[in-house]
Formats: C-alpha cells, sequence, structure tokens
C-alpha cells in the first residue's frame, strides 16, 4: 500500500485504534477523515489535530452509511482508502435468553456495517488511484473468547468475507487488506466494565501501529499483529488453553 498521498475516510476513528492510525497517516501526509457518533470527540480531536476532518456517522445505521458515502463523494472526491475499523465488543452469557438488541448491535456494526459500506465505495474506488479497502479484523477470528461470542463470530465472517471481497474484486485496481489486531490496549470492551474508563488491556496501542504499517508497506494483504500470529498459525488446536484464562 502507498502511505502518503492518500485521502483516508477510518470509521470508528475517535479512540483507539482507529485514532490511532488516523495520527500515524497524518503523519505521512495523507489527508484523513474520521467518523464516529459522538459529536463532542470528534470536536475535541478536530481542536487537537489541526487539518484532520471528522463526521458524525454511526455505521451500524444503513440510512446514515448511504449518507456517509454521498458526503464523502461530494466533499472528498479523492477518497481512495477506507478502513473499516469501527466496532463493538459485548459480553454475553449463552446459559441465559440473550437480548437480540445486543446481537444486532455488534453484527450491524462489525459485519452489516463494513460490507455495505464496502460495496457502496468500490465503484467510487475503482476509478481512482492506488484505492485500498483494508478490514480491521482480530486475531478471534481464529479463536474465539467464548465469553463474547457474538463479537468473536463476527470477525471470524470478516475474516471469511475479506476473502471473498478480494476475489471478486481481482480484477479492479482496487487492493483488499485484512489487519487483524491482538489484544490492543484500548477502551473496546468498556460495556462489560464496571469502571468505563478503564482500558482493554493488552498490547501498547504504539506498538500495534507499529507493526501494522510495517504490514502495509511490505505489501501484506492479510496481517496478524503481535500475538495474532500465534492464534492465526494454531488454529482451533488452543481453543480450550486460551479459554481457560478467562
Amino acid at each position: 500500500m502507498q502511505i502518503n498521498g492518500n485521502t483516508i475516510l477510518i470509521t470508528g476513528g475517535t479512540s483507539g485504534i482507529g485514532l490511532a492510525f488516523a495520527e500515524e497517516f497524518m503523519k505521512h501526509g495523507n489527508t484523513v477523515i474520521i467518523t464516529g457518533r459522538r459529536q463532542d470527540r470528534l470536536d475535541a480531536i478536530q481542536a487537537r489535530i489541526p487539518g484532520i476532518v471528522v463526521k458524525n456517522s454511526d455505521i451500524a445505521d444503513a440510512a446514515q452509511r448511504e449518507e456517509l458515502v454521498n458526503w464523502v463523494y461530494s466533499n472528498y472526491p479523492s477518497t481512495n482508502v477506507l478502513i473499516n475499523n469501527a466496532g463493538v465488543q459485548l459480553a454475553m452469557d449463552l446459559s441465559q435468553p440473550v437480548d437480540p438488541a445486543r446481537v444486532y448491535a455488534e453484527i450491524n456494526t462489525n459485519l452489516v456495517g463494513p460490507i455495505h459500506l464496502g460495496s457502496l465505495f468500490a465503484p467510487h474506488l475503482a476509478g481512482l488511484q492506488n484505492p485500498v479497502i483494508i478490514n480491521v479484523t482480530s486475531g478471534l477470528a481464529w479463536i474465539p473468547a467464548a465469553f463474547m461470542p457474538v463479537y468473536c463470530a463476527t470477525k471470524a465472517a470478516m475474516h471469511s468475507f475479506t476473502l471473498s471481497q478480494r476475489w471478486q474484486l481481482r480484477n479492479t485496481n482496487i487492493q483488499v487488506i485484512e489487519i487483524a489486531p491482538p489484544s490492543v490496549d484500548t477502551e473496546l470492551g468498556h460495556d462489560r466494565r464496571e469502571d468505563k474508563t478503564q482500558s482493554h488491556g493488552g498490547i501498547p496501542i504504539a506498538e500495534f501501529i507499529k507493526e501494522a504499517m510495517a504490514a502495509l508497506i511490505n505489501g501484506e494483504l492479510e496481517a496478524p499483529i503481535g500475538d495474532a500470529k500465534n492464534l492465526r498459525a494454531k488454529g482451533e488446536t488452543i481453543f480450550e488453553a486460551f479459554n481457560s484464562r478467562f
């Protein structure tokens, strides 16, 4: 992937991996647009990072996805990189009746949103130079953490979808890349923590970004980062040992 001179749209860009990617890509001379649902966060980021572009948008909502794409076409037609990063991570007890609203929240944000958004952007991207779609999945796509089964299932589905998307777009100039993080020290999963200011745990965000950017520069189409490499390599053989830690 060419890492400079792009116009990049990052969903879920107000914290964690999305914001870290935004800051890193801006250092390399890119125009960066981030989306998020909380206007106060968008305003604070725009005040702190001169030049960053912000757009209030809920990726889980189909109408807002379509409005976002139309807004990008109208205001930033040179947008040639889409990073599907927005995600929701919820714990779920499958021994009890589940709340369908929580199930749909994860599926719509983590799976339906990126599928729809990628399809909306594909015709536009195909007419540009160096177009890229980056899907942020997870090491949990290969080894699920059983206490958050829907999140892991959506990431497994996104891994499978990315393979299909890359194959279907193989005769276009659109590059399709999968970045699979390990556990990264962000606020992801705050829903299940009593202290909402507590972070996720895992590797420092700077360490993740350094390795992820190196993978992009090296042209890797599937890039498990850090411990996610081990999960990718060993697959279901370590499922029981992995989950015994929780």
